[in-house]
């Protein structure tokens, strides 16, 4: 009988594949503005660099003054806000033999599964993220009077007047906030469910889009709790490690902003092979300084506060909005107040 050789296997291609199954598998992180490591490799310390831009105000000058006075000149500037990885996240298994020969066909199925496995560590630590960050508004979803549906509008005003861009903004949702939304016939939510065959699991989670909104379902984050965001309220970074010179078969490859490894060796003194794909993560929110207009002088000045405002969170259970505090002791909360004119008395009552 006539020997047929078996099909190389090449990594990069196992790798490319694998990147794209990781990308499609992620809701949460898939929110998130992203950022490869690729081109910052090289550079100093654990972290990257990411430009965020500048603000300017306007200035006005009286028609025809004296022109005893000068004009005022404003210095524009960049800030770089740094991305720092600090978890190599990582799927490692140990195949004998007899599983590589009988068990598997090929390595796609394992490839699937140590994907699968990366994509849940990325999506319950982005959930981590979300949950933990520091967020300046909260709009109550039991506020009295106001329905599910008057709350979106609501949030979509508070998005407006925080000047958040119109384009990407999302509406990341509990469990709890879908059964409310689908049920609310007022937003006509559930006959959108199931209209689109599925390609991604972030396309899978989307429920619809109202008062410019895609809202979609995480099934990690806390059933009674909602965000508000756009996508560059949070930076998800990703980098893949690169490939050992002393392992014969190995590739990195990166889809839509996701980067992994995956390596393969022998271990010839227990007779298995050991495959291994990782990828380095960091997380950061972004803050932006703010052009507000002094009331009396009618001219505009740059917060001295940096706030984070391209993200609110909404809860589900809350009687009352929580706002910020023209009158309270914060002064950053007072300065949000003043620019925005998104406020509130100290209870946090809703006006």
């Amino acid at each position: 009988m006539a020997y047929t050789p078996h099909d190389v296997i090449k990594p990069e291609k196992i790798a490319a594949t694998a990147a794209v199954s990781l990308e499609e598998s992620l809701v949460v992180p898939a929110v998130f503005q992203r950022e490869g490591v690729e081109q910052f490799k090289g550079a100093k310390g654990d972290a990257i660099n990411v430009k965020i831009e500048g603000v300017l105000p306007y200035r006005t000058y009286g028609w025809r003054n004296d022109r005893s006075t000068e004009i005022q000149f404003d210095e524009y500037s960049e800030r770089t806000i740094q991305v720092t990885f600090g978890d190599d996240i990582y799927s490692a298994v140990r195949l004998t033999d007899e599983q590589n020969d009988f068990d598997l066909n090929g390595w796609a199925k394992l490839m699937t599964k140590q994907t699968e496995a990366i994509g849940k560590g990325l999506e319950y630590q982005a959930v981590d993220y979300l949950t933990d960050a520091p967020y300046e508004i909260t709009l109550g979803g039991a506020v009295a009077g106001r329905s599910l549906r008057k709350t979106l509008i609501r949030a979509r005003e508070v998005m407006n007047k925080l000047r958040v861009p119109k384009e990407q903004r999302t509406l990341l949702v509990g469990t709890a906030w879908e059964t409310e939304l689908l049920a609310d016939e007022s937003l006509n939510l559930a006959s959108n469910v199931g209209d689109a065959e599925a390609v991604s699991a972030l396309r899978e989670a989307s429920i619809g889009r109202r008062y410019g909104f895609n809202i979609v379902v995480s099934n990690e984050l806390p059933a009674d709790m909602a965000v508000a965001l756009v996508t560059s309220a949070f930076i998800f970074a990703t980098g893949a490690p690169s490939v050992p010179q002393s392992v014969p078969f190995g590739a990195s490859a990166s889809y839509n902003g996701v980067s992994l490894r995956w390596i393969r060796d022998y271990d010839s003194a227990h007779l298995m092979d050991r495959s291994i794909v990782n990828t380095y993560k960091g997380f950061r929110i972004v803050t932006d300084t703010l052009i507000g207009r002094d009331v009396a002088t009618k001219q505009a000045f740059v917060s001295e506060h940096e706030h984070f405002v391209r993200a609110i969170k909404l809860d589900l259970d809350a009687t009352a909005d929580v706002l910020p505090d023209p009158d309270g002791p914060d002064p950053k909360a007072q300065e949000l107040a003043a620019i925005t004119g998104i406020a509130g008395p100290a209870d946090g009552a809703s006006v």
